[in-house]
């Protein structure tokens, strides 16, 4: 098992910046891939970024790169997401999400349902 824990979340205005972390414990070498995800109210879940244990292969969604900078430690078990020139769409729960190395050679990054552990969420509200 990995636990997942989020911070860094609040709530800022329109072209700010925020760092959220997300703290892993447990089991941590099954996560091979860290992925961040979003979800606004009223609608589904949307991937935002993801990295591999060595930071060789990163993806974004197109609606955030340039903007956001996914990024981990893993001496310190941590995934980082740096987020600049936030915009009001950019408001949602943003999830923290570890995936297997097993599930990484199954599922596409981008899909939720190839992670095997979640964070609770932390809010980010972006106000205009």
């Amino acid at each position: 098992q990995v636990q997942l824990v989020e911070s860094g979340g609040g709530l800022v205005q329109a072209g700010d910046s925020l760092r959220l972390s997300c703290a892993a414990s447990g089991r941590t070498s099954n996560s091979y891939v860290m992925g961040w995800f979003r979800q606004a109210p009223g609608k589904e879940r949307e991937f935002v970024a993801a990295i591999n244990w060595s930071g060789g292969k990163i993806d974004y969604a197109d609606s955030v790169k340039g903007r956001f900078t996914i990024s981990r430690d893993n001496a310190k078990n941590t995934v980082f997401l740096q987020m600049n020139s936030l915009k009001p769409e950019d408001t949602a729960v943003y999830y923290c999400a570890a995936q297997t190395l097993g599930n990484s050679m199954t599922y596409d990054w981008e899909t939720s349902v190839g992670y095997d552990y979640w964070g609770q969420g932390t809010q980010v509200t972006v106000s205009s």
